[in-house]
């Protein structure tokens, strides 16, 4: 069976046009609201092939008994001659047992049966794994990626499409300020519209008025605002950090190493190297690396190695030997570093 790689919505868009579902799938990826639609589609598209019985096994520790993997794929019901076996692995790590059996799984899928295994987000070295390698080539493979904020609007604006509502641009990036990083909230805010307002157009009052503010925040995106020179973003980010208790001393450690990253680029770039050529010893990966050469250029080294010189004043604050407030200077630092 020739492998596939799709996207959630691509898996849910494929099996809704009616066509069979495969003998094996892997989810996995670090979305959970994505993996679990993506999940319960082939459920629903094996329980309509007739695909009535379901097992499901959980690897959890490094206690199972991969035997039962053996038995499940060679036991005869006798209720159904078509069954779902689910194979769920939250910590993403079978071990070496569990490896090799998954590898013969891949290798050679049971009849009647399809095989739905589920994971967690994977690092480069378990994704380069034999079981995982063999899973690759065998199954449908659907990750579930999360949502970025540059892609969010379009997101909602699509789920809304589906149940008969349409949204504006300005409306659109309003929803997606009050739900970033909360996908299932985000959801269930557009499930909400769908109850209070009829098909048709809603308008921005309509997405103010409804929406609640459920944004939640990573310090991990935090530096893709200021490198996009997104002020208003840094500062809504910085807030909702500040409301939720992350400890400054976290978003600090963001700043320290993400300026020092920029000074290091802007000195490799100064010498005729290529912002991929430094990819790996910078850690510059996806939006990182196209949005950190532009910012080098756009705050200069100079506000660079004072922003440094800042970032060791709010240690300082921190630690109680300076006076300030840490989280009004981390505010005010990241409004120089995103400043056109």
């Amino acid at each position: 069976m020739p492998s596939q790689h799709l996207s959630p919505e691509a898996l849910k868009e494929q099996l809704a046009r009616g066509a069979a579902p495969a003998p094996l799938y892997v989810v996995f990826g670090d979305e959970a609201l994505l993996a679990l639609e993506a999940a319960d589609a082939i459920r629903t598209a094996a329980r309509a092939a007739g695909y009535d019985e379901r097992e499901v096994l959980t690897v959890e520790g490094g206690h199972f008994d991969w035997s039962r993997l053996h038995d499940a794929t060679s036991s005869v019901s006798l209720f159904a001659s078509l069954k779902l076996l689910e194979i769920r692995i939250p910590g993403g790590k079978p071990g070496t047992e569990g490896g090799e059996a998954l590898q013969q799984l891949a290798a050679n899928p049971p009849q009647d049966t399809v095989t739905l295994i589920q994971l967690p987000k994977l690092d480069k070295t378990q994704q380069k794994a034999k079981w995982f390698a063999a899973l690759e080539k065998h199954a449908v493979l659907v990750e579930a990626r999360p949502v970025g904020r540059n892609e969010l609007p379009a997101w909602i604006s699509r789920r809304l499409k589906a149940q008969g509502q349409q949204i504006g641009s300005e409306a659109a990036s309003f929803f997606a300020d009050r739900v970033e990083g909360n996908l299932l909230a985000a959801r269930q805010e557009i499930d909400k519209l769908a109850l209070l307002y009829p098909k048709g157009e809603l308008g921005l009052d309509a997405i103010r008025d409804a929406v609640a503010n459920v944004a939640r925040f990573d310090v991990f995106h935090l530096s893709e605002s200021w490198l996009a020179g997104d002020s208003a973003r840094a500062m809504r980010m910085l807030d909702g950090l500040e409301a939720e208790g992350e400890a400054p001393v976290l978003v600090l450690w963001s700043f320290t190493e993400d300026v020092r990253m920029l000074i290091k680029l802007g000195r490799g770039l100064k010498e005729g190297r290529q912002v991929r050529d430094m990819a790996g010893e910078l850690r510059l990966w996806g939006d990182k690396q196209r949005l950190a050469a532009p910012a080098v250029q756009r705050i200069g080294a100079r506000r660079l190695t004072e922003a440094l010189a800042e970032c060791a004043r709010i240690d300082r604050q921190i630690k109680g030997v300076e006076q300030g407030e840490a989280w009004h200077s981390l505010k005010r630092l990241a409004a120089s570093l995103a400043a056109r």
